[in-house]
């Protein structure tokens, strides 16, 4: 049967049961757009959770030193000879050591600032960090120590920021910061000082200290610091400045993380992947949840191919004579199996389509009321969701799958009838 011929039957039965075939259209419509929506809300969470909450490079292995000595390869120690053992190991590429400030540290502010006045004491922690970690954040000057007496750069964590622009900053009426507005500010630290806890036995020193920079490999409740100005300072104070608290290790391949894993564990050594398995639950949280929507929105589009199926097997028996007829003028059992899965398709395109545009369309209205009606909390989303072109494409396809399925043994019985019994009544 020709393509013009198919198309000009399909449509005028589909006019002829435009009734059935509308609420065939909606049942798919139904199934697809739930499905989408909440594909869409599932992969949309899961970017915020990946790329803002818990932002982490599969590339990277925290190695810290193990809380129980075992006297294994150097006992546990993350000291010179331990970091250069684990820049040497296989599928390496970097090794940034990392030093906590060991003593405690407050800063005290009095003054200006960014155009509020503003007195507070708070403690500080601090760690220092190799600066090729980080070099890609520094946005005023260099990473590195320039001495006692000369100011301190630092960095801030990008999710600190975050948290007090949405909520530190507008419970006391603080100015709220962007990462480019902060660079350059500068605060006073006083090391091996504390307003709770007993300090180190060596001198306190106060030092400026300037922020460079925002970044995800800052530390997170601190200030991130050169390396060697941790090491100064806590030698300064007669504490440990030889052991690191830890090693970023940077693999070549994500596939080499694993034995990474295994071959750090053997030196004694731990793996701090707590940010990671928070981010690995909380995102298997909203996929299990995604998953459990998308199983409903599934069983919405197989009861939409039920009815599909029940539609068409009451219009080929409406139809039976046409059929027959058509049978009788040279119609093959293949054009007549055509007709029917046509309507069906015609059926699950347009319900398909339409159920993704409106899935598309309420995405685009909750994200509006979102922005207008919810509180600027952390990590607020510009959009709740994601629809990749392959979502999009899919509820399309699924309309039309679902359709065909509902079709076929319909179009197996259309197929299956005998003309000269049909005919003779």
């Amino acid at each position: 049967m020709r393509l013009d011929a198919l198309s000009r039957l399909v449509r005028l039965s589909l006019a002829r049961e435009r009734k059935g075939a509308f609420f065939s259209a909606f049942g798919v419509a139904m199934g697809v757009g739930t499905l989408v929506f909440f594909i869409g809300l599932g992969l949309g969470v899961g970017r915020v959770i990946r790329e803002k909450i818990f932002p982490t490079d599969a590339r990277l292995v925290d190695v810290v030193p193990s809380s129980v000595s075992l006297g294994l390869l150097g006992g546990g120690k993350l000291d010179a000879e331990a970091v250069e053992r684990l820049r040497a190991l296989p599928g390496v590429e970097a090794a940034h050591r990392k030093m906590s400030v060991r003593v405690p540290a407050v800063t005290r502010y009095d003054g200006v600032f960014f155009g509020t006045r503003l007195r507070m004491g708070m403690e500080v922690l601090a760690v220092g960090v190799d600066p090729d970690l980080v070099k890609g954040d520094v946005q005023l000057g260099e990473f590195k120590d320039a001495g006692e007496g000369q100011p301190i750069p630092a960095l801030v964590s990008t999710r600190l920021l975050e948290l007090y622009n949405k909520t530190f900053a507008p419970a006391r009426k603080l100015p709220q910061l962007s990462s480019g507005m902060i660079v350059g500010f500068g605060f006073p630290v006083e090391f091996n000082r504390s307003y709770v806890s007993a300090s180190a036995t060596g001198p306190s020193v106060s030092s400026q200290t300037q922020v460079v920079g925002a970044s995800d490999r800052a530390m997170f409740a601190g200030i991130t610091l050169p390396l060697e100005t941790a090491v100064r300072i806590n030698r300064q104070a007669g504490v440990d400045a030889e052991n690191y608290s830890g090693v970023t290790l940077v693999a070549v391949d994500p596939s080499h993380v694993p034995a990474l894993v295994d071959a750090v564990k053997a030196m004694g050594l731990e793996i701090d992947d707590q940010e990671r398995r928070m981010a690995e639950n909380t995102g298997a949280a909203v996929a299990l949840t995604t998953s459990a929507l998308a199983l409903l929105s599934i069983l919405i589009c197989f009861l939409a191919a039920v009815n599909i199926a029940h539609a068409l097997s009451a219009s080929v028996r409406a139809r039976a004579r046409e059929i027959g007829v058509m049978q009788a003028v040279g119609a093959s059992r293949a054009d007549i199996r055509a007709i029917v899965l046509a309507e069906a398709a015609v059926v699950g395109l347009a319900g398909g389509a339409v159920g993704t545009a409106v899935a598309l369309a309420a995405s685009f209205g909750v994200n509006r009321l979102a922005a207008g009606y919810l509180p600027n909390f952390p990590y607020k989303p510009d959009s709740f969701f994601s629809f990749p072109w392959p979502v999009v494409l899919g509820g399309v396809v699924l309309g039309l799958l679902a359709a065909l399925a509902g079709a076929y043994f319909p179009s197996r019985r259309a197929a299956a009838t005998d003309p000269a019994r049909t005919l003779a009544g």
